[in-house]
């Protein structure tokens, strides 16, 4: 099996480049039938990654049932992550950080996953109507128990995750991270770096945006893009247009546009593992590319002048959305209403 560089994130060391597993089963569109999902994570596995993200949103809990049936063969050769809080409610999606809801949560996704323990386990969101020390009190007991492994959070604030940190050690923080999402460098990482809380870049490649994967006929109906500010009208024209100097840049450095976007993000700092997310094993394997095409730290400062916190076109989430999320905010960033 390839042996690809390695990263620490909490107690764990894992791939430097992990796989999001959500759009197999959730969110974006088209989706791979059951066995094109289960050859593309079991070659995930064969290609050195080590490093496996799941949710008990994604699909409600179908993603869940996917990686329990198709790879739990293989447990010990990858780190497991899961989250809870954001999840089904009365059949929509919705927020409960509650200890009740969190132990209940646990227990359904360990049955789905046909596993006694999961490795790295988030609150997915933060329940503004929990306190976060009780949310993650009850995750702090699961560990005691032997459920769960290490503790994360995901879209919080640094000053939620130092909160959070004073009940127990947070091993990771997740958020979405790219060249166009630049958020976390408000201050998350500065807090990550200071606790020795490990940073996992969700979205890296502008959810498939800065990978070649969306045009102007922006995304198929009733794909979870298609609801965000950034992939709609006049915002997605000027996304496009940034999208396409950054492909020149890509170009310039010998590399595809989605090892450009890694390479980028993987150079931040040295505690951040992104995870991004495919359907397509050509698609994968171009990502894993990214360790076979170094980038001169020219065309990274090249990405930075291009893409300045707020070069995107438009808000990163609808209202609704942005509600569930406690992540700081840029002063001029667009917000939806």
């Amino acid at each position: 099996m390839p042996t690809l560089p390695t990263r620490t994130i909490g107690p764990f060391t894992v791939s430097a480049i992990g796989l999001g597993c959500m759009n197999l089963s959730h969110a974006y569109l088209p989706r791979p039938d059951a066995a094109e999902a289960e050859r593309l994570l079991l070659h995930a596995l064969d290609a050195g990654i080590t490093f496996l993200d799941t949710a008990a949103l994604y699909g409600f809990g179908a993603n869940e049932e996917l990686l329990g049936r198709s790879v739990m063969h293989r447990r010990d050769a990858f780190v497991l992550a899961s989250k809870c809080v954001l999840g089904e409610i009365d059949g929509k999606r919705g927020l409960d950080g509650s200890p009740a809801a969190i132990t209940r949560v646990l227990e359904d996704s360990l049955r789905r996953l046909r596993t006694d323990h999961i490795d790295l386990y988030y609150m997915h969101r933060l329940d503004p109507n929990v306190p976060i020390e009780e949310s993650v009190g009850a995750l702090a007991r699961a560990v005691e128990a032997g459920k769960i492994r290490a503790i994360g959070l995901s879209e919080m604030s640094a000053a939620t995750l130092r909160r959070a940190h004073a009940v127990h050690p947070i091993a990771a923080m997740q958020t979405e991270y790219s060249p166009w999402t630049r958020n976390p460098e408000i201050a998350v990482l500065d807090a990550c770096a200071e606790l020795g809380t490990g940073f996992v870049a969700f979205s890296p490649v502008a959810r498939g945006l800065l990978a070649g994967g969306v045009g102007a006929a922006g995304v198929p109906q009733g794909d979870l893009r298609g609801g965000m500010p950034r992939f709609q009208g006049e915002n997605l024209a000027r996304n496009l247009e940034l999208a396409a100097r950054f492909r020149a840049i890509a170009e310039a450095a010998g590399c595809t546009m989605a090892q450009l976007c890694m390479a980028w993000v993987l150079s931040r700092r040295d505690f951040v593992v992104p995870i991004p997310g495919t359907t397509r094993i050509d698609h994968l394997d171009d990502l894993l590319g990214t360790f076979a095409h170094p980038v001169s730290a020219e065309l990274l400062a090249q990405v930075d002048a291009l893409y300045p916190p707020n070069a995107a076109a438009g808000a990163r989430y609808a209202a609704d959305a942005q509600a569930q999320v406690d992540t700081e905010v840029w002063d001029d960033e667009p917000l939806a209403s």
